[in-house]
């Protein structure tokens, strides 16, 4: 058998250093792109808040919600049909519509400064949500998910998004993330339910819309997430939530339940919560 040149040996050991090299880059410092899942947005202190706003909380009809509200920078006069009942302390208000507490900027101290950070936590995770990149799909349904089933991901809109009677599902694990990027209004046609299959949690779903108008859930519609708007959320007649409504404008509300997704109040850090929450449907007690 002829012997291998010296040039020849020394350029095959130079390509197993070459590969071994490779191997370990990817081991210790492994590829990450939009395959490797989302992680959730970190909605701070605004985690404990079924319902957030800047501008305003407006109910009618007969509504019932878990979870606490809060509003600012706008004052108390600017939560409407709750017939709040202050509390001894000054800090907050309580309502027979309301399990959780009702905090505005014009209580007394800490409930100010709490709700400036509060109402910040809400703008970061918009931000979060909007400025993510790298989107598994783009302007899916030419901005019409009705009667989908949706893979977690993240997903991205140049327009408004509609879901209609059909409704949508997302299906996957409970770990599992879905971020909807929607530049334009999420309009939610009366009847629709978002489904979740597979162990999807609502505190995973992100929408965050961007529309000049807002967010729109028609009457009885089931919704499950995060909304998470830049300006108003109305939800009509009937319609349920599971998960929170944050808007940097104002919410209304048309007899509707709306429900703070428990899973989420269980695996924060204190630190988190300035504020104190009633969780009927795990403890029964303030937390």
């Amino acid at each position: 058998m002829k012997a291998m040149s010296t040039p020849l040996l020394v350029e095959k050991k130079a390509k197993l250093m070459l590969k071994g090299l490779v191997l370990a880059l990817v081991l210790f410092f492994p590829h990450q792109d939009a395959t490797a899942g989302q992680a959730p947005v970190d909605l701070g202190s605004a985690e404990s808040f079924v319902l957030l706003a800047k501008s305003g909380i407006t109910t009618t009809g007969v509504t019932a919600i878990t979870g606490n509200i809060g509003v600012s920078p706008i004052d108390s006069t600017a939560i409407t049909g709750f017939g709040l009942i202050l509390d001894s302390s000054g800090k907050f208000s309580t309502s027979s519509l309301v399990t959780g507490n009702i905090y505005a900027a014009d209580y007394a101290d800490p409930t100010p400064v709490n709700l400036t950070t509060t109402i910040g936590d809400m703008a970061i995770a918009y931000t979060d949500a909007a400025g993510r990149t790298l989107p598994d799909f783009t302007e899916l349904g030419a901005g019409d998910i009705s009667g989908k089933n949706l893979a977690p991901g993240l997903y991205k809109w140049g327009t408004g998004l509609l879901i209609d009677l059909t409704g949508v599902t997302l299906t996957g694990g409970a770990n599992d993330v879905w971020i909807f990027q929607i530049a334009g209004n999420l309009t939610v046609n009366n009847g629709a339910i978002v489904t979740l299959a597979g162990g999807a949690q609502a505190k995973n779903i992100f929408w965050q819309v961007a529309g000049g108008t807002g967010v729109a859930i028609g009457t009885t519609v089931q919704f499950k997430g995060i909304i998470l708007a830049e300006k108003g959320i109305t939800f009509n007649t009937g319609a349920t939530l599971t998960g929170s409504a944050l808007a940097q404008t104002n919410i209304t509300l048309i007899a509707n339940t709306l429900t703070l997704d428990a899973n989420t109040l269980t695996l924060q850090p204190w630190h988190k919560f300035p504020w104190p929450m009633f969780v009927p449907a795990i403890t029964g007690r303030k937390i």
